[in-house]
């Protein structure tokens, strides 16, 4: 008896389709976007409205709790320029919040924590 063979799953032709990608973003150019990278974290700020793109209403669902601009490509399999593009217009209309990532707090100096503790073990 043979096991069965695990087939890949074909890409959506529709997701690479370049057209449609344009569509998509339509006639903006690199001028008007917003400065995202992929770390940039993004939180929706409203429920997507009957006026939004299909994207752009997927965006604002899976951006409740906050996301990267990275995890958003991936989730929706679009491309990162195209991804900006949807955020872009988002931003614009308010309907999404954007910052920075939160950066881990630097340790403080080994030296610092030494005389802390020899303070410490002297009490």
């Amino acid at each position: 008896m043979n096991a069965p063979r695990r087939e890949r799953r074909k890409a959506d032709p529709a997701l690479s389709d370049p057209e449609r990608l344009y569509v998509i973003t339509g006639e903006l150019d690199g001028d008007g976007r917003a400065s995202l990278d992929l770390v940039t974290m993004v939180v929706a700020q409203a429920e997507p409205t009957p006026t939004c793109q299909p994207e752009q209403a997927a965006i604002l669902r899976i951006c409740r709790a906050p996301l990267s601009v990275a995890e958003i490509s991936a989730y929706l399999s679009l491309p990162f320029s195209v991804v900006t593009s949807l955020l872009t217009d988002l931003l614009a209309t308010e309907l999404i919040e954007s910052r920075a990532p939160l950066v881990r707090a630097t340790l403080p100096d080994r030296s610092l924590l030494e005389a802390v503790m020899h303070g410490l073990q002297k009490l």
